[in-house]
C-alpha cells in the first residue's frame, strides 16, 4: 500500500498493510532536527517516512508589537517557545461589536497557498492533512475562553451568533482545501481539560455540536474524511462526537484519562483512533527504550481489528526530544505490521 492508502484505509475502516504513522502538529526546531535542510515541515515529515504531510490555513498578521501580534480574525498572540501562539485578547465583548467586526475572507488568495504546494509536492503519495477548527476554539479566542463559558449560561442566543459567524467561515475555507486537494480535515477545537469537559454534555449538544455537526457534514459533502481532535478527558462528550459520523479521534490524551485500551472497547468499531503516545513526560523527558516499550503497548491496543493510526498525544511541540520521535516512529514500523 502507499501512505495515502494506508491512511485513507485506516479512516474508512478498512484493512491495511500496516500501522499508519501520522502527526498532526510538529514544531519546525524537532522537524529540522530530525530532517537537516528540509524547506518546511512537510518536507520533513515526507523524509521522516511519515504517512501523511499536512498545511492549514494562513492568517496573516495585520499588526506587531515585540512578541505580541494581532491577527486577521482581529485575536492578539503572544509569541513564545512553542509553535502555537498563544492568545491573550480578543476583539469582542458586546453584541455590537460582534455586529461591527469583519471575519477574515475565506476566499483570500493567500488563504490557501500553503496547502496548494503540499498538494503539488505529495498528491497521491502521502496522505494531505488539512488542520483547521469548526465554531468553538476561535470563538473562545474572540471573546475569551472564561467569558465565552459565562456566556453559555447569561447569553446563549449570543453563543450562536457568534459560532455562526465564525463556522461560515470556517465551512468554506474547508471546501475550498478540499476542492484543491486536501484529503483528510483535522478539527482542532478542544473541548475538555485533563479533568473532563469544560461544559456539560447537555450544553454541549445546545450549543456546540449543531457546528461541529456542520462541519463534518461538509467535509464528507466534498468527499473527504474528518477526524476531530480534542485534548482532555472527553469520555462524558465520546457518544456524540463519535455519532457525527466523524471517521477519526485524536489524540486520546493517556495522562487525561483517554485509555486508549478502554476507547477501543467501546467506540473502536465506530472511529478511527488516532494517539496517543505521551508527549508530555514520555516523548519530552523519557528514553528511546520507554518511547519503544509505549508504542508496543498502544499498538497491540489499538490496532486489532484496525480502525487504528499512531501519533503523539497532542503534537510533536518544541520540547519533544528529537531521538525520542525518531524512537517512536522507528517502533510503530516495527510493531504495526499487519495488524488487522
Amino acid at each position: 500500500m502507499t501512505s495515502r492508502e494506508r491512511v485513507l484505509a485506516a479512516l474508512r475502516g478498512e484493512p491495511v498493510d500496516r500501522v499508519p504513522i501520522v502527526e498532526f502538529v510538529i514544531d519546525p526546531k524537532v522537524a529540522a532536527a530530525l530532517a537537516p535542510g528540509a524547506r518546511d515541515v512537510a518536507e520533513a515529515s515526507d523524509r521522516l517516512g511519515l504517512d501523511s504531510v499536512g498545511s492549514s490555513a494562513t492568517f496573516r498578521r495585520v499588526a506587531q508589537h515585540g512578541a505580541e501580534y494581532v491577527d486577521e480574525w482581529g485575536v492578539r498572540y503572544r509569541e513564545g517557545p512553542q509553535v502555537v501562539a498563544h492568545p491573550v485578547a480578543g476583539p469582542l465583548r458586546t453584541r455590537d461589536d460582534l455586529r461591527r467586526w469583519q471575519p477574515p475572507d475565506p476566499e483570500a488568495s493567500h488563504r490557501l497557498a500553503g496547502l496548494q504546494g503540499v498538494v503539488a509536492r505529495y498528491r497521491g503519495r502521502r496522505a494531505i492533512l488539512f488542520h483547521h477548527r469548526a465554531a468553538f476554539m476561535w470563538s473562545a479566542y474572540l471573546v475569551g475562553l472564561d467569558r465565552l463559558l459565562e456566556l453559555f449560561y447569561d447569553d446563549p442566543e449570543f453563543v450562536h451568533e457568534l459560532f455562526e459567524r465564525v463556522v461560515s467561515v470556517n465551512e468554506r475555507v474547508i471546501r475550498r482545501a478540499i476542492r484543491l486537494g486536501a484529503e483528510v480535515v483535522c478539527l482542532g477545537d478542544d473541548y475538555a481539560s485533563n479533568s473532563g469537559p469544560l461544559f456539560s454534555p447537555a450544553m454541549f449538544r445546545e450549543l456546540v455540536l449543531p457546528y461541529l455537526q456542520r462541519v463534518v457534514d461538509a467535509i464528507h459533502d466534498e468527499g473527504a474524511l474528518a477526524v476531530k481532535h480534542s485534548d482532555g478527558n472527553l469520555w462524558p462528550l465520546l457518544d456524540d462526537i463519535v455519532a457525527t459520523g466523524a471517521d477519526g479521534l485524536n489524540p486520546l490524551e493517556p495522562t487525561a484519562g483517554m485509555d486508549l485500551a478502554a476507547v477501543k472497547a467501546v467506540y473502536g468499531q465506530q472511529i478511527c483512533l488516532i494517539g496517543n503516545i505521551d508527549c508530555g513526560e514520555l516523548l519530552s523527558h523519557g528514553t528511546p527504550a520507554e518511547v519503544d516499550a509505549t508504542v508496543a503497548q498502544a499498538i497491540a491496543a489499538g490496532a486489532p481489528g484496525g480502525r487504528f493510526m499512531l501519533s503523539s498525544s497532542n503534537s510533536i511541540h518544541a520540547s519533544v526530544r528529537p531521538e525520542n520521535y525518531l524512537a517512536m516512529i522507528e517502533a510503530g514500523r516495527r510493531y504495526g505490521l499487519s495488524p488487522a
